[in-house]
């Protein structure tokens, strides 16, 4: 954790958008390592493929595209420090009334993974019982969030073909 917390610090700190990136690309995959050793295969998976690959080409593309220097700001963002005080503020807030990591003890032992380990071959006929969790029980949040990744891909293709007609603008291809 004090890890992931440095390179969070040091991604802020740096005023070079490449060395920013490239360390955000670390801090997902020393994340994906805690979701290994947290027995979360498939987040770490998913953290190593979309946050240390997709995402790092993405913003190193974006870069590429509109420059590799932040813009100067001459006065502290006051509103944004506030948020971010803020937003940990209530998420450390919301994880005080979790239960111990690996309580046997807790709701989600005592109720939800039982019933899904007892009912899901039955119930959904699949043979995976996370399987049937995500395909079935989730099949809504799953749902939500292939909408959200199409979306986002639409809003990549979208800037793309601005950008290239921006392109095609400025060497006087395109006449309007």
């Amino acid at each position: 954790m004090i890890f992931v917390f440095v390179t969070g610090c040091f991604a802020i700190w740096l005023k070079d958008l490449v060395a920013s990136t490239i360390i955000l690309g670390i801090y997902s995959l020393i994340m994906a390592t805690i979701w290994v050793v947290l027995d979360a295969v498939d987040v770490a998976f998913t953290e190593a493929a979309v946050g240390a690959g997709v995402t790092t080409a993405l913003l190193l593309f974006a870069i590429w595209l509109t420059g590799k220097s932040e813009k100067k700001v001459n006065r502290i963002q006051w509103g944004a420090i506030l948020g971010v005080i803020l937003t940990g503020s209530l998420l450390i807030y919301g994880t005080i009334g979790m239960p111990d990591f690996g309580d046997p003890s807790a709701p989600a032992q005592i109720h939800i993974s039982p019933y899904y380990l007892q009912n899901s071959l039955a119930e959904t006929k699949a043979p995976n019982a996370v399987t049937a969790v995500l395909a079935s029980y989730r099949g809504f949040d799953t749902l939500g969030e292939v909408t959200v990744i199409f979306t986002a891909g639409i809003g990549v293709l979208a800037l793309l073909s601005g950008f290239r007609k921006r392109r095609k603008r400025e060497k006087g291809v395109i006449q309007e």
